[in-house]
């Protein structure tokens, strides 16, 4: 077991590295820098005042020069300035990863809460109208795209209500703050819990075809100890796969939901960074969502070895 975690900490460490390089390099090829923008914006170009601002920011030095100071910074968490603000990155990030991390929580647990036990019950009431329902609610998870739902509910606030529910003022309390996200998260997390939804499905059906299920059956099991004990334990592993991917998804995936609801969270700072030109954000915000991704991704494989007592990593 010790020889599998070194192995896999070594192998995080290197797609890290491979992601790092990709991240800087493909924010490089973007067309203009700060530079650009700050002169376009002003009308003029003076090309010694822009290769003097240049300087300050670092730009004129070569490509792998940059990079070393960028990893250089990460490794002593001096994640650099703003090109914008000229405040210091961690200064501006660290308070907008709380909101995004609350936002992509809240979701991820509406989207297990309904999606792994109407998924349970779809596949138990196979063929029935239940199911049938079940299944074009799911549907119609994954068919609508969040923002497109998002801005529904916004216009259904609206008729009904006669107020929009975004983002204005801190909340007060946690109640406020949980009143404020329910929304926002609802509307990101139907596509996952469809997507949990139709996976625990097709997971359960597939465990209940299985002679030990039988057997229990024949031994004059009930139907819950069955269907929970015995199906859903075995089924739950794939299921746990997806909830991961979807964690590590709804961590970046979030641009769209955040800028709708004018939540100030990290994928809404990242597309008015990516605007800007702004390297120091974006490639820390990048990155965040690179490590999160990865770490997810390990921790899910640990926990299989939870949930599987047969699964085990050898040394």
């Amino acid at each position: 077991m010790s020889s599998y975690l070194v192995k896999r900490f070594l192998l995080m460490l290197l797609t890290l590295v491979g992601m790092s390089i990709i991240i800087f390099v493909l924010l490089r090829l973007m067309p203009g820098n700060i530079a650009d923008i700050m002169f376009d914006s002003a009308g003029f170009v003076d090309p010694a005042e822009k290769a003097q601002i240049e300087k300050e920011l670092g730009l004129d030095q070569p490509i792998p020069v940059q990079y070393y100071d960028w990893i250089r910074g990460l490794v002593v968490w001096d994640l650099g300035f703003s090109y914008v603000s000229e405040m210091p990155a961690i200064d501006e990030i660290g308070p907008r990863i709380p909101i995004t991390a609350k936002l992509a929580g809240l979701a991820l647990f509406f989207s297990v809460l309904f999606g792994l036990p109407l998924g349970v019950i779809s596949a138990v009431k196979q063929d029935s109208a239940l199911d049938y329902t079940l299944r074009c609610i799911s549907l119609s998870g994954l068919s609508l795209p969040s923002f497109w739902l998002a801005l529904l509910i916004l216009m259904a606030f609206v008729h009904f209500f006669g107020e929009i529910p975004i983002y204005t003022d801190p909340p007060d309390n946690l109640w406020d703050e949980l009143l404020l996200y329910m929304i926002p998260a609802a509307a990101v997390g139907f596509r996952s819990s469809a997507l949990i939804m139709r996976l625990t499905r097709s997971s359960m059906l597939e465990v209940m075809r299985q002679d030990y299920i039988r057997t229990a059956r024949s031994k004059g099991a009930s139907d819950n100890s069955i269907n929970y004990h015995h199906a859903l334990k075995n089924a739950v592993l794939p299921v746990t796969t997806i909830i991961g991917i979807e964690a590590a998804f709804l961590i970046g995936g979030l641009i769209i939901t955040e800028t709708v609801f004018n939540i100030p969270g990290v994928a809404h700072f990242l597309v008015e960074a990516i605007l800007m030109r702004d390297y120091p954000i974006v490639q820390n915000l990048v990155m965040l969502i690179a490590v999160v991704t990865v770490v997810i991704n390990f921790l899910v494989d640990m926990l299989y070895a939870v949930l599987d007592p047969r699964i085990k990593y050898a040394d």
